[in-house]
């Protein structure tokens, strides 16, 4: 059994990223809703409270009972989870004169701290609160400050508990990891033995008592996490797992055919299924983006479940879903609301049971524990690709034609960052086919083509998105390329907006 660290989730936009921090750490850690500490689980060495939109002296602020926490676990408050120990225990919060928010340097550190170990004086910390601690109950202790908070850390007398009111998760705490390192590792005294290696080795053996000798199904979608999650379950039940690819025809260029050898080649038992011309005509006329992806994910569940009845006595189906799908989210009014997705309803649709073996790993997890089964790099450092494909990238209807032409342009913009070495430099890159047509000239002839506009975005977990500054020699030649050798483009355009206010796809 892994020893783990509990994040109790108040509703932070942040707690996903604290998660991801203390798994950097090699340290396993699961977040749970405020109300849903587990109760006497001995692999728990740690308690960390996460931030929250709330004010601590709301009514309807989230609150749990700290006797129950208190002296069983050494506790790390966050912002808000500093502010609700300190209040709840005698303390006061106030709001703040001004909305503290942004960077600060931190001052009158105490290094003796064992959460403050080598942590340098003025280091920067990243603060985001309408309220702040103006006095801390009896006993405890002030042990870091900023010139605007003078109480922006503390700790209980000397029980191990701590609260600081700025964001060690985030990227602008500069040493926001050693923080948390120091809490984790220091004070918690996790072994930090979770890695690529020890989570497949424990997964396959746990794939094999849970299924037994049990046929299990999976969808593949060329994606990261369908494939990592193939080839572990491959690892652990061999020929028992069958695949199944769907080609709904809105795949990159060539990539059915690429990604199949692919799967051949890593061993797996893959059935490929061309099923373009149902989705083609099935699509044929329609505009509108929910419609589309309705009729291509209804259209999905379809051929899987008469593929997957062709194979006898199938018990699994097995996804890729992966833990930022499963953590559940707590809206501001306090319900807890499921984010999980299966792949639309096809467990009730098929009767089978579920089986997730990556439900525990964050995207760049998943990504090493690939790395670590041997998967070439081209499969596990792929760009996220929406799972209706290139039809959100089709403004208005869809047509073969249509996809041909965007498929052209996009094999094109994708293989030039790869040359350019600005592949990996970018989250997620495509070309949108635009519903308009303009006025170009080509030799000495007038044409009325068609416009694209490319995009590239940089991000970290798909939240926001900053537009990717690309060079202007790499977008003028991929701009050349695409209207001398694509047939029917005349336009070629950048986008050069940022996720908010734009997504990252158009539709």
């Amino acid at each position: 059994m892994h020893e783990k660290i509990i994040i109790l989730d108040f509703g932070s936009q942040t707690t996903q990223l604290i998660g991801r921090r203390v798994r950097e750490l090699n340290v396993y850690c699961e977040i749970v809703p405020y109300n849903k500490m587990p109760k006497d689980d001995p692999s728990v060495i740690g308690v960390i409270l996460s931030g929250s939109p709330f004010s601590v002296y709301d009514d309807k602020a989230f609150s749990i009972d700290l006797s129950e926490l208190r002296g069983r676990y050494p506790i790390l408050g966050i912002c808000y989870g500093a502010q609700f120990i300190s209040y709840t225990l005698g303390g006061k919060v106030e709001p703040a004169g001004s909305r503290e928010y942004g960077r600060a340097h931190l001052t009158h550190v105490d290094g003796g701290n064992p959460l403050f170990a080598d942590i340098d004086e003025g280091t920067q910390v990243w603060m985001s609160h309408g309220d702040t601690i103006t006095a801390i109950p009896e006993g405890f202790k002030v042990i870091a400050s900023t010139d605007k908070v003078a109480i922006a850390a503390y700790q209980a007398g000397e029980e191990k508990m701590w609260g600081v009111q700025f964001h060690p998760e985030v990227f602008h705490s500069e040493q926001g990891t050693q923080l948390l390192r120091n809490f984790v590792v220091g004070i918690c005294g996790a072994k930090q033995d979770w890695s690529a290696a020890s989570f497949i080795e424990t997964t396959v053996a746990a794939l094999k008592k849970q299924l037994g000798d049990d046929k299990v199904v999976l969808g593949l979608s060329g994606g990261v996490d369908s494939s990592v999650a193939a080839v572990l379950l491959n690892r652990a039940i061999g020929s028992n797992l069958t695949c199944i690819f769907v080609d709904h025809g809105m795949l990159r260029k060539n990539e059915f055919h690429n990604v199949l050898h692919d799967y051949e080649c890593l061993g797996l038992n893959v059935i490929g299924v061309d099923a373009s011309q149902k989705f083609f005509s099935e699509l044929s006329g329609v505009t509108e983006p929910e419609r589309k992806r309705k009729i291509i994910g209804k259209g999905f569940i379809d051929v899987f479940d008469e593929e997957a009845h062709k194979i006898k006595d199938v018990k699994w189906l097995a996804q890729g879903t992966i833990y930022p799908d499963c953590i559940e989210s707590l809206s501001i009014t306090g319900t807890v609301i499921k984010s999980h997705h299966n792949v639309g309803g096809l467990p009730e649709k098929m009767n089978l049971r579920l089986c997730e073996p990556l439900r525990l790993l964050f995207k760049d997890e998943v990504r090493r524990v690939g790395r670590e089964l041997g998967m070439p790099e081209h499969l596990i450092g792929r760009h996220p690709f929406p799972g209706p494909g290139l039809a959100v990238r089709i403004l208005g209807d869809i047509t073969p034609e249509k996809v041909e032409i965007l498929q052209n342009a996009d094999d094109i913009f994708i293989q030039g960052l790869r040359d350019w070495g600005l592949y990996d430099k970018v989250w997620q890159a495509g070309v949108i086919l635009l519903p308009v047509q303009s006025v170009g000239v080509m030799g000495d002839e007038r044409t009325y083509e068609r416009a694209v506009a490319l995009r590239a975005v940089t991000s970290t977990d798909a939240m926001t998105a900053d537009w990717a500054h690309l060079p202007y020699e790499f977008l003028a030649k991929v701009s050349n390329d695409i209207i001398n050798k694509v047939k029917g483009v005349n336009r070629v355009c950048y986008d050069i907006s940022s996720k908010p206010p734009a997504t990252i796809e158009w539709e």
